[in-house]
């Protein structure tokens, strides 16, 4: 059987993009065996490192070399293009949009209207960025739906752990009745660090050096990024409404090295829990620090491991755990939507 093309267009080239173009470069000849797809990245559109096109496919190869070697794409690569990212989406004319761009915790754009031209170039779309999850799921998914693309997201939480497929693939029939998780790396380091006997501030410059904390933490610390995975799993797996402004957030600034004593006194931790729950007819969320007793198996989760507990209506109470993820795991969620569009829309 003859291979068919599959042309992506990427929007951001950071290092989960460069790490699935490394994964795709590995088992490209194993998509074709499979799946009689041969898979061609067509175009890359990035912020600060400039722009690819080349219909027969970009160079992926001298790409991640010009990247790793001085931060960007050479003048001189005669792939180089200029234009912005929907200009270059529209000239790409590929099957595929893989939405990489940073997130934006105040209203998930522009990830948003790069899905929503990728729609209407009837694109399909595999998004790492939480923010359309999180800020406008519902609309973006009926715009997916009426015309028959695929809007897959496993990435947006805990990497590529498969939390979205395990619900939508292997829970037929189970209503979810609400979810607590710890996904928030930053913030279980610095706290696991003050239990070590760190301060908060040393804590924090070292979540800094070891590359969990950005150098403006507050994302993380204030509890931004959790609120963001709180929302996209209530609109997901609850059909919810929320955003990031809507879930009862409260970060770890707040949290002392007293605090921390006297939760061990009491023979537990204290940790950020993220949860959504169902309240009469409304679905809420909340991020909030919590003492967990060392019995619960959410005392165990260390360092940058991420936790999340699923409560169901028909198979009670599911927990998956994400232990040490590295970039890989973050892309390996992106190429695994790939395999899921590949095999249950391209047929």
């Amino acid at each position: 059987m003859e291979n068919r093309k599959l042309s992506i267009c990427m929007i951001g080239f950071g290092n989960a993009g460069k790490e699935f173009c490394r994964m795709l470069m590995e088992k490209k000849e194993e998509i074709k065996n499979t799946y009689n797809f041969n898979v061609v990245v067509t175009a890359i559109s990035t912020r600060s490192k400039g722009a690819l096109f080349d219909p027969s496919g970009v160079d992926l190869n001298r790409a991640l070399q010009e990247v790793e070697t001085e931060g960007r794409f050479f003048q001189n690569n005669p792939q180089r293009i200029d234009g912005s990212a929907l200009e270059i989406m529209q000239k790409s004319e590929a099957d595929v949009l893989i939405e990489l761009s940073t997130l934006s915790i105040e209203d998930g754009q522009p990830a948003i209207s790069h899905i929503e031209e990728a729609f209407r170039n009837n694109m399909h779309v595999i998004t790492a960025n939480k923010g359309p999850i999180a800020w406008d799921y519902k609309r973006l998914k009926k715009m997916a739906d009426e015309k028959g693309l695929a809007l897959l997201h496993e990435t947006t939480v805990m990497d590529g752990t498969p939390i979205f497929n395990l619900v939508e693939k292997t829970l037929p029939g189970c209503k979810i009745l609400g979810f607590k998780g710890i996904l928030n790396t930053t913030t279980n380091f610095i706290m696991e660090e003050m239990e070590a006997g760190s301060d908060y501030e040393a804590a924090l410059k070292e979540a800094q050096r070891r590359g969990f904390a950005e150098a403006d933490p507050s994302m993380d610390i204030d509890g931004w990024d959790a609120a963001a995975k709180t929302a996209a799993l209530i609109n997901v797996l609850m059909d919810g409404n929320a955003t990031p402004m809507t879930i009862d957030r409260t970060g770890i600034s707040g949290v002392t090295l007293k605090d921390i004593d006297d939760a061990k006194r009491k023979g537990g931790k204290i940790k950020l829990l993220c949860e959504g729950f169902r309240d009469e007819d409304d679905i809420k969320g909340r991020v909030y620090p919590s003492f967990v007793d060392n019995k619960d198996i959410f005392s165990n989760i260390d360092s940058t491991t991420s936790v999340l507990s699923i409560s169901t209506d028909l198979m009670g109470e599911i927990c998956i755990v994400e232990r040490y993820p590295e970039i890989q795991q973050t892309a390996y969620g992106v190429y695994s939507d790939l395999l899921t569009l590949i095999k249950d829309y391209l047929k």
